[in-house]
This record gives C-alpha cells, sequence and structure tokens, in this order.
C-alpha cells in the first residue's frame, strides 16, 4: 500500500468571526503571526512515524492573506523535509479545480476546491489520486500523532475481509483529549438541552473502545481516518454540507453499500487551539447541516439504485438527528441561548430568519450531492496517476527540496507489506 497523509491548515490574517451561515467558517484558524502554530506541532509529531511517503497539506486561507498564508506554511514545511511534504495551495488547486471542470461543467458549486469542509477534504482525494496514492489518511493541523506505527496502524486491515465476507474500505481512529479521554464532555446548561450529543455518541465510543479491535461503526472522525482507493475514487465527500463533512461520509459510504469501521488501536491527541470560530456561527452552521442532511437522507433513500440508510442502523447516534425532530432541537436552542444570552441579537437573528433560510436551503439543495456523486467516479478515474498535473502541481508545491517528483529514500523493508492479511485479522474483527 501507498499511504499519503493529507493535513487540511486553515489560516486567517487574525481573529476574524465569520458570517451567521457563511461557507468557509471554520472551528478554528490560526493567525499567520502566531509563534508556535499548531501544524508545526502536528507534523513535528509525524517525524518519529515510520513509513511516510509524503504528507501533503492543504492551505485554507481567504484571498486577503492566502500569499501570506502560504508563505507560512512554506517555511515551516521546509523544517521537516523528511516528510517530502508537498503544499497544495490556491495555485496548485487551480490545476486540479481546471482539470475537475471540464469533466463536471454542469455540476454547480465549488465541488473540489480549498472552500468549505468537503470540498476541501475532496481536493485532497484529488491530489491522491493525481499522484496514485492508494490510501488517503485524514489528519488535522492540530491532532498529535503519539505512535511510530501510527501509518502501519492507519492500514490495518484495509482491503481486507471480515468473517462476514465484507470489505475494509474506510476506517476510522478516534482522538483523546489532554486527560487521554476519548469520550465527549456534555454540559448540564439549560441551554443545552436539546443540543448536547455527548451521551449517545460516548455510548457508541464505549462500545467501540471494547475487546474486538475493528468494529462496524456509525461514527467516523474525520481527523484520524483512512479511506481505501476503491472508496474514495468513487465516493466523494459532499461540498454542500456546512460541517460534519465525516459522518456525513459514512452515511455516502453506507448508502452505496460500504461501511465505515471503528478501529480501537488507533488514536491521536487532540490540541485544539484557543482561536475558536463564535458559537453562534457554528451553531448555524449545524442548523444548516442538520437540516441538509435530513433533508439528504431523504433524497437518497428514495433513489431505487442506492441502499436504504434505516433509522434503526444510526441509533443511538445520529439518528435522532436525521429526522424532522431537528427543526423542534433548533428552535428549542436558540430559544434558550437568546433567553440567557450572550449574543442574543444572533440568537435572535437565527429565530426569526436563519432557521427558515437553512431548511428552505435544505430543501432545494437536497440532491445537488447526487448529481457530482454520479460523475465522481470519473473525475477520479480521469485524475489517477495524471502525469502532466504531477508535474504541474510539483513545481510550485514540493516544500522540502527534492528533486521534482522524486521521492527520498525510504527503508527497504515495507511497513505495510503485511497488514492488510487475511489471517490476522479472523479473530480480530466482527
Amino acid at each position: 500500500m501507498r499511504p499519503v497523509i493529507i493535513i487540511p491548515s486553515y489560516w486567517a490574517q487574525g481573529n476574524q468571526p465569520g458570517t451567521l451561515g457563511e461557507r468557509g467558517v471554520y472551528d478554528y484558524t490560526t493567525p499567520i503571526d502566531k509563534p508556535l502554530p499548531e501544524l508545526e506541532l502536528c507534523l513535528a509529531s509525524l517525524e518519529q512515524v515510520r513509513g511516510v511517503l509524503r504528507v501533503v497539506v492543504l492551505v485554507v486561507a481567504p484571498p486577503s492573506c492566502a500569499d501570506s498564508a502560504r508563505a507560512r506554511v512554506n517555511s515551516i514545511c521546509r523544517a521537516h523535509a523528511s516528510l517530502n511534504p508537498l503544499v497544495i495551495g490556491d495555485q496548485e488547486a487551480a490545476h486540479v479545480e481546471k482539470a475537475v471542470g471540464r469533466m463536471a461543467h454542469h455540476v454547480t458549486g465549488e465541488t473540489v476546491s480549498l472552500r468549505g469542509y468537503g470540498a476541501i477534504k475532496n481536493m485532497g482525494l484529488a491530489v491522491a489520486s493525481v499522484f496514485g496514492y492508494d490510501v488517503a489518511v485524514f489528519l488535522d493541523d492540530d491532532e498529535v500523532v503519539l505512535d511510530p506505527d501510527f501509518l502501519v496502524n492507519a492500514v490495518y486491515g484495509l482491503g481486507s475481509l471480515t468473517r462476514q465476507n465484507l470489505q475494509i474500505l474506510a476506517k476510522s481512529g478516534f482522538f483523546i483529549d489532554a486527560s487521554g479521554s476519548p469520550y465527549a464532555q456534555g454540559s448540564d446548561a439549560w441551554s443545552e438541552k436539546y443540543w448536547t450529543k455527548a451521551d449517545d455518541f460516548n455510548r457508541i465510543m464505549e462500545k467501540a473502545q471494547g475487546p474486538v479491535r475493528i468494529t462496524r461503526s456509525n461514527h467516523m472522525c474525520g481527523c484520524c481516518c483512512a479511506l481505501h482507493a476503491a472508496a474514495f475514487t468513487k465516493i466523494p465527500f459532499d461540498p454542500y454540507i456546512t460541517r460534519g463533512e465525516d459522518l456525513d461520509y459514512l452515511l455516502n459510504l453506507r448508502a452505496n453499500g460500504l461501511d465505515v469501521w471503528f478501529d480501537n488501536a488507533w488514536c491521536v491527541r487532540s490540541q485544539p487551539p484557543e482561536e475558536m470560530a463564535p458559537m453562534p456561527s457554528l451553531f448555524m452552521q449545524n442548523v444548516h447541516r442538520w437540516l441538509y442532511e435530513y433533508r439528504k437522507l431523504d433524497a437518497m433513500n428514495s433513489r431505487r439504485d442506492l441502499r436504504m440508510v434505516t433509522r434503526e442502523s444510526l441509533m443511538p447516534y445520529p439518528a435522532p438527528w436525521l429526522s424532522s425532530e431537528v427543526r423542534r432541537r433548533v428552535f428549542q436552542t436558540a430559544l434558550r441561548r437568546l433567553i440567557v444570552g450572550p449574543d442574543r441579537a444572533s440568537y435572535l437573528r437565527i429565530l426569526t430568519r436563519g432557521r427558515y433560510e437553512a431548511d428552505k436551503f435544505a430543501r432545494s439543495s437536497s440532491s445537488r450531492y447526487l448529481s457530482f456523486a454520479m460523475v465522481w467516479p470519473t473525475i477520479a478515474s480521469a485524475l489517477w496517476e495524471d502525469r502532466y498535473l504531477q508535474s504541474a502541481i510539483l513545481r510550485t508545491g514540493e516544500a522540502s527540496g527534492s528533486v521534482e517528483g522524486e521521492e527520498p529514500l525510504r527503508s527497504l523493508s515495507d511497513p505495510f507489506s503485511d497488514t492488510g492479511a487475511f489471517s490476522p485479522l479472523t479473530d480480530g474483527m466482527q
């Protein structure tokens, strides 16, 4: 196997709160002048990892500071030349977007780009395809790798069959917090009664931490996941969802007859920065997300060429968030946050306008992904090991100073040669 590590990295000139519901508002962005950015810590932790062939860094920044962000990322990546880093900024992305546009000219919106969580992940998949990497391993830049066998664990079982003759093509690890816990911290606040998901998530996590290493999952951790080419060249991320693209990808896989598998021996440590987006902005993005997800699942379930994804199969989470019940959750939470404050003006706007706009978008856009998904296999096939695109990207994206197109010498032993074998997994999966 030839895995590539893909790291989206979000940058801004400073702490710039986004517009409510605006696409391109992220959980956090790194200020360009930050002395010790999260990306530096992430790449430093990867130095210990065996078998790194290449690390791709996707630079996400607004046009006003794109050049400054790119320069900062270049300087960080040059300090980690042993990782064979490849920086994908606006210039490199433009080559990919142009190639995609020729094949998907009838599809609306930015489907493969450096804006919006789903489109950014698709850019990572496109770059992996261009260079012929058959495993895409996603890692966030605020995660720290703890184990030299991070990649060995990432590819463990991929492409193999379980005892039920099910092929494993998508895997999720998990992240732990500073105290080493994989569980979410809930809230007992009156305002959060209808919005907290911690209890349901923790039930899933507790079950997954059992004695069996790899189990079928209703959860996918986008900051620690591995996708086999047999999955990512057939099924793209949804570029129209505002956030939660990882869980959404699980639903897309399941509708196409595939599953995400949870590996309880594979994890990273999360070190979230202080520069987090304002709560009303994140809430409004989640309003868009869950209303869209609810409508989209209905649209997928009405298709005869896709498998039915039932509510029962998604219990205890995320089933409660994928029905009309989510509209009541939105109303109750916005109302309670309006009452207790702060940011009352923002929540008043959400109550009077935002939730209706989000529902209107969800109704009108619920089938857009399906149109894009139909053409994605053609796109991925055309991009696969495209020599012209490789050359165009390497010309400006190489940050390590290596010879163009040439990967640094690695260990002669292949650390991934035996991880996909059938026999070691027959007793470790169900």
